[in-house]
């Protein structure tokens, strides 16, 4: 039988990831509460934050039946700055009120992954990894700042900048893996997958092998 990746995620930023590195894998999307899982464990930094939630993805898709006899992954990603965690930032004054105070400065981006073996036979597997990256932003003036913020690309991402996208422009440098400022350290994902019993290679598309 094909051995199967689901990814419970619905970034799209993550399947072109795994899709680049030439990963078979389907999507499929946790119904998880964030805010309520978070809230549930009381206190925790970005770096346990980012871990509890990839967790809570893959161990909620792993329970359905459309999960059974497959390998399940969950990422979730947070970004730590002057010691506060920064998820979504959903409003635009949110977001315009993080990025003024992020720019010439910078931060750290933890991005937790989650893998849980359900395969008849597998290792049975359900363990986790954080990789973790600092992110250095150039200067921005409050014109950028707010045609940023105004173009949405910041709303719906942890930290309230992305990479690989409009966010790239304002971002100088990476210290640490760049693939888990997107979301999906595929260096990590392949370290979960060993542990698993599981090379990367089984998992490689047809075109990746050429």
């Amino acid at each position: 039988m094909t051995l199967r990746l689901i990814l419970a995620s619905k970034s799209p930023a993550r399947t072109r990831l795994l899709d680049d590195a030439g990963i078979r894998h389907t999507v499929l999307v946790s119904s998880v509460d964030e805010p309520a899982v978070v809230a549930s464990y009381g206190d925790l930094d970005a770096h346990d934050t980012s871990l509890l939630l990839g967790r809570a993805k893959a161990e909620a898709v792993a329970a359905l039946d459309e999960a059974d006899d497959a390998l399940v992954l969950g990422c979730d990603s947070v970004f730590e700055f002057d010691g506060e965690a920064h998820g979504k930032p959903y409003e635009p004054a949110v977001a315009i009120e993080r990025i003024s105070r992020m720019r010439g400065r910078s931060g750290v981006l933890h991005t937790g992954h989650w893998l849980v073996d359900t395969r008849d036979g597998g290792s049975g597997a359900t363990l986790g990894a954080v990789s973790s990256a600092t992110v250095h932003f150039g200067a921005m003036s409050d014109a950028e700042v707010h045609a940023y913020v105004a173009s949405g690309e910041p709303l719906h991402c942890a930290g309230s900048f992305t990479i690989d996208g409009l966010g790239g422009a304002f971002i100088e440098r990476v210290d640490g893996d760049p693939h888990a400022v997107v979301g999906l350290s595929i260096s990590t994902l392949r370290a979960l997958l060993h542990a698993a019993g599981v090379s990367v290679t089984d998992l490689w598309a047809p075109t990746a092998a050429l």
